[in-house]
Parts: structure tokens; sequence; C-alpha cells
């Protein structure tokens, strides 16, 4: 796969300085779209369980990332339950954008402002390459999945549903 050379976002400046391979997709994004995600997988092409979200969650008060299919949901308990957490809710959006430098809708779990415990969907395993926000809407890296947990320093769990 291609890297994207110079400039970029917070996500893609990561992934070059890591030297791990990924292609940046981008796409004109509707204000109107109903979901980023999903917008995203249709705009792209992809099936829409090859391409993530990423949630800012507060399990038992620590901010904490769950990346799952734009199919599906976050499931507060999995996700608590992966970190060894009690109680999980989807934390404040503005907690959300400044904890991570991004907006909603753009939030990807590579180059985070801070870093976050990050919980991976083990469905994405399954595909040889997944797409993650690149940091902006309308815009998506696609890399290997085990090079995104090895980026994010990821646990992998079944949180999606």
């Amino acid at each position: 796969m291609a890297k994207k050379k110079g400039g970029g976002t917070p996500a893609t400046v990561a992934l070059e300085a890591a030297g791990v391979p990924f292609t940046v997709h981008s796409y004109e994004h509707d204000p109107a779209a109903a979901s980023y995600g999903g917008e995203a997988a249709e705009a792209l092409g992809v099936a829409a369980g090859r391409v993530f979200k990423t949630l800012v969650a507060e399990v038992d008060g620590t901010l904490t990332v769950g990346v799952v299919p734009v199919s599906g949901q976050l499931d507060l308990k999995a996700l608590a339950a992966a970190v060894g957490g009690k109680r999980a809710a989807m934390a404040d959006p503005a907690a959300a954008e400044r904890s991570s430098g991004y907006v909603l809708g753009g939030i990807s779990p590579l180059g985070q402002r801070r870093a976050l415990r990050t919980v991976l969907d083990v469905s994405a395993l399954d595909h040889p390459t997944v797409y993650v926000s690149a940091g902006r809407r309308g815009l998506e890296v696609e890399l290997a999945p085990g090079d995104l947990v090895t980026l994010t320093k990821a646990l992998t769990a079944a949180i999606g549903r």
C-alpha cells in the first residue's frame, strides 16, 4: 500500500513515523449524512463491516476508546468488561474532542492528543485491512488490523453488537 507523503493529519503523521503501510481514501463529506461511518462505507464502496468507527466512552471515570464496525454499535458493558471496569457510558462529546484533538465524526484511534486505553472489536482481525478515520470527516485510512493494534496498544475483544 502507498504511504501518504508529507503533512497530513496527526493520524497519518503517526503512521508515517511508525513506517506502517497504509492508504488514505478521501470522499466528499455530506454534512446532512445520518451516519459518518455509514457515509464513509458507502462513499468508498467498502463493506460496512470493514469500516470502523472510533468512539470515546468513560469507563469507571476514565476515558477509553472503543473501535467497532460502522455496521453495528458499541456494547458499553462489553467495553467495560474488556478493560476490567464495571460501568461504561459514552463520553461527553466535548471531552472526546478535547482528549483526542479531533472533531466528532473525524476522531481517529491514531495520533490522538492524549493516548487512551483502546479496545478494537475482534471482528477487525477477520479482514486483511480495515478502514478507520484518518482524523478528518471525509478522510479514511486503510491499514492492517495488526498494525492498528500495535500502534494504539489496543486490546481486542468482542465489543460490538
